[in-house]
């Protein structure tokens, strides 16, 4: 695994750690919140297409936090270990070596929450 230890405990944490952001950022965080519903919604892409798209995102850009959430997103949507390795060959096609390293990172999260919901 990487330097993570759990991605369940990451997600926890930084969830915990945005509660000061919903405080006092409570417009910032409900306008942020908004834009995630309706960017995910269903329309001519449904929401487990999205949250591929979202999570191959996170791995190109490397964010931690979000293999965690995205990772737990697909596994609720029902996201086949297939589907999420076809995935990451997309997230490493267009992010180079440094998405390869994150793509093993978010297949463990993805095998994390997986392993958990069974």
């Amino acid at each position: 695994m990487s330097a993570i230890d759990s991605y369940t405990d990451l997600t926890r944490s930084v969830s915990k750690n945005l509660t000061p952001l919903r405080t006092h950022n409570a417009e910032v965080m409900q306008g942020f919140g908004a834009l995630s519903k309706a960017a995910l919604a269903p329309g001519a892409l449904d929401e487990k297409t999205k949250e591929l798209i979202a999570m191959a995102i996170g791995v190109a850009a490397r964010c931690d936090a979000c293999l965690g959430f995205h990772a737990k997103a697909l596994v609720r949507l029902g996201a086949t270990p297939e589907e999420f390795r076809e995935m990451l060959g997309v997230a490493v096609y267009m992010g180079g070596g440094p998405s390869l390293m994150y793509a093993a990172n978010a297949l463990a999260a993805f095998e994390e929450f997986s392993a958990q919901a069974a």
